[in-house]
């Protein structure tokens, strides 16, 4: 009993980021039926459909492996280790109607037929692989007829042109004025004091009118005194007890409100142009 299958081995495509997809054809030559098991080393990474069956005489079975979708591709020249078996038993008289499972449990191991394929990783252009097999290259690229590109040289600054953005000033001037600033406020101060203050003879013309002032009030003073005394002696015609003429005495001797604003005003004075 023999089993033909095509192809001898299984190549799959890349990329692998999603399911790919290899179809098993199992040819049954003989003149019974036949039963047959799909296996693989990696069942994770494979799905058959169908893994088992029945194949009539001259009838061929398609089988579909599905090679699931990969986180990453491997390798270019990475290998594939994975394999399938296909087994296969001819089907016994008395068995036609019993499962698949007990045709092989009751068929002797001598008798099942195995045929191991091997799995490939093929390039993703057919036409590629092809090339590269028969050593041809490429075709290469060139840049369009005309084109010129060259890289421009830097300008040369003139010394001469004007920068279109000044550059800061970082000379001794500059860091220096801060500290000059405050003397001439200080200057321009005092000039201003000494121009609002009188001259020195501005000074003494006032200060001699103030005590000709003074003078004069101080006349007066001594006039009003007399005065108030005649009058008194006048009016009574007679003596004077003592008692009333040291009652007068503090009036006549003491300072009149008069001189004392007088006294203010000079001390002010002196006070406000010589101190």
């Amino acid at each position: 009993m023999t089993i033909q299958i095509e192809p001898s081995e299984l190549g799959f495509k890349r990329p692998f980021n999603h399911e790919v997809c290899q179809v098993l054809r199992l040819s049954n030559p003989n003149a019974e039926s036949v039963v047959f098991k799909v296996k693989t080393t990696a069942p994770k990474h494979y799905c058959v459909r169908p893994n088992s069956g029945h194949i009539e005489p001259g009838k061929t079975v398609e089988v579909q492996v599905l090679l699931q979708a990969m986180k990453e591709d491997p390798a270019a020249d990475a290998k594939c280790k994975d394999k399938f078996l296909v087994q296969a038993v001819p089907v016994s008289r008395g068995l036609e109607d019993a499962s698949v499972g007990q045709i092989f449990d009751q068929t002797p191991k001598a008798d099942v037929v195995e045929r191991k394929i091997r799995v490939v990783y093929l390039a993703t252009d057919a036409t590629s692989a092809n090339d590269s097999v028969h050593g041809e290259e490429p075709p290469a690229y060139t840049s369009p007829a005309g084109a010129n590109f060259q890289t421009p040289a830097p300008k040369k600054i003139d010394s001469n042109e004007p920068s279109p953005i000044p550059a800061p000033d970082f000379s001794e001037k500059k860091s220096q004025s801060p500290q000059r600033e405050a003397p001439t406020v200080m200057s321009n101060a005092k000039s201003a004091v000494v121009n609002a203050l009188p001259s020195s003879d501005e000074l003494k013309s006032q200060l001699s009118e103030a005590n000709a002032q003074i003078q004069r009030l101080k006349d007066r003073l001594a006039d009003q005194g007399l005065r108030q005394r005649k009058t008194g002696g006048e009016a009574t015609g007679k003596a004077v007890p003592a008692t009333m003429q040291q009652s007068h005495v503090p009036t006549a001797s003491g300072v009149s409100i008069q001189s004392v604003a007088c006294l203010c005003l000079l001390s002010f004075l002196i006070a406000y142009f010589f101190f």
